[in-house]
């Protein structure tokens, strides 16, 4: 027969029962040395365990650092100026779900209905059977037939046009100077055409396209070959015609009640220089510039500015001296970064929600200006201002809410300064459609060459904002 021993696990009073008969055993001085061998162990893992906590401490203090560095680079790269709160704003909502209704395809090729009166008509008729192959040449055709407007372009010319201008001289008596016919086919100076010049210009600057690829298409459909230094040349030599339009534009600009600006990078033979865009609903200034300073905003608007500067926030605007409103939109976006990048920090939702529905109400009361009357109208202004100054003064906050605080409170004094002049809006966001125009240019084309290229641009520039 076999035998089985089945080991039942010990409960801790057996364990200690046993231990303490052990410890009977043992001699007085055993026990002793080895009860300070415990206290010597345990102070040693004492102090493991506190440097371990102080190492753990930093480690979590330094990824909290660069989290929040990691959010600040994020912050600041643009997105929709558009509010999340205003209507048909697209954000937070699942695209997935939505289904759109197909419309019916309209006959025929074109984008609109071929209503124009043709200036031409031509007769496609009929030799063979399609189906069966039938020479039908014969045959008289029949009295209905179908009708079709196709638009085309003319056809590319073989080879350019070139023209011997004979310019005639003749002495004038009273200025005792011999003076020379002056020709309308092309610029003073120029032997490039004012028809191939227009075309260069449209595809430099409304198509962005650099000067490679123009010299290329030039050459293919109009066999006109011009290196690449000579359309710049050209180009340089048209934008100045346009210097005196752009000083008057400077002068709209600084006379302007609300001016929007921004600026945005610009490479000039490979360095980093900048584009300055100073925008009116009516018109915009562009200048190029190597720096990002103060000094660029002098030069354009002086050392005082009489209407609303809506701006980014960006440092250099703030040595001018005039009311300034900060985009609101920049600071709503830094602060949904850090709300997305913290989930677990509470105080960082209540804190966004409770900015956003001052920036509402302020909106509001902008709008109810003239319902309300100056009086009802200033006691609740002054409320609104109350009510930021107190949501900054927020009671023990944490290490990302503190950085989120002294971004809004750097920018406190220009928060609600929208609320006090009708039609300055809360956002920059027509300085941001602006200067897209440049964003544009600089992705397909790199930049500029050199600094008058650069100049030619902004001289240019102006004329795209109503393309």
């Amino acid at each position: 027969m076999y035998k089985f021993t089945i080991k039942v696990p010990m409960s801790i009073k057996s364990i200690l029962i046993a231990t303490y008969k052990t410890l009977l055993k043992w001699p007085k001085r055993r026990l002793i040395k080895a009860l300070e061998n415990l206290k010597i162990r345990y102070a040693e893992l004492e102090a493991q365990v506190n440097k371990l906590k102080e190492e753990n401490a930093k480690l979590k203090q330094k990824l909290e650092q660069e989290k929040i560095q990691a959010t600040n680079k994020q912050v600041n790269k643009p997105s929709s100026k558009q509010a999340e709160w205003e209507k048909g704003c697209s954000k937070g909502k699942d695209k997935s779900k939505k289904k759109r209704k197909r419309r019916k395809p309209r006959k025929g090729a074109g984008n609109c209905p071929k209503n124009k009166e043709p200036n031409g008509t031509e007769t496609a008729t009929v030799e063979k059977c399609d189906l069966c192959g039938k020479d039908l040449s014969d045959k008289a055709p029949l009295e209905s037939y179908n009708e079709r407007i196709i638009e085309d372009i003319p056809d590319l010319p073989e080879e350019t046009k070139i023209t011997l201008v004979k310019q005639e001289k003749k002495y004038c008596d009273e200025c005792q100077e011999v003076i020379t016919a002056k020709s309308d086919l092309a610029l003073p100076k120029a032997d490039i055409g004012l028809n191939a010049t227009v075309l260069l210009c449209y595809l430099w600057i409304a198509l962005c396209l650099p000067y490679t690829k123009i010299r290329e298409y030039l050459a293919t459909f109009f066999q006109l070959k011009i290196s690449t230094s000579g359309l710049s040349r050209h180009v340089i030599r048209v934008a100045g015609i346009m210097r005196a339009v752009h000083g008057e534009i400077l002068n709209d600009i600084n006379n302007g009640s609300v001016l929007s600006a921004d600026e945005t990078g610009w490479r000039v033979r490979g360095r980093s220089w900048w584009l300055w865009v100073f925008g009116t609903p009516d018109t915009a200034y562009f200048t190029v510039d190597k720096t990002r300073g103060s000094d660029v905003v002098r030069r354009v608007l002086g050392e005082i500015f009489f209407g609303v500067l809506v701006v980014d926030g960006w440092s250099a605007y703030l040595y001018l001296l005039c009311e300034q409103q900060s985009c609101l939109s920049h600071l709503l976006r830094k602060i949904r970064k850090f709300r997305d990048a913290f989930p677990h920090l509470t105080d960082i939702v209540k804190f966004y929600v409770k900015f956003r529905r001052i920036i509402r109400d302020g909106e509001r009361l902008q709008k109810n200006r003239d319902e309300l009357g100056a009086v009802v109208f200033q006691r609740r202004l002054k409320r609104l201002k109350k009510r930021l100054a107190n949501l900054l003064e927020w009671p023990n906050p944490d290490n990302v809410l503190q950085d989120i605080i002294k971004k809004v409170k750097r920018q406190q004094p220009r928060i609600l300064t929208f609320v006090e002049h009708p039609g300055v809006p809360f956002h920059n966001n027509y300085a941001e459609y602006l200067i897209r125009i440049g964003v544009l240019k600089r992705k397909i084309s790199g930049g500029s060459v050199s600094a008058e290229g650069a100049e030619a641009y902004a001289l240019f520039a102006f004329n795209l904002c109503d393309l």
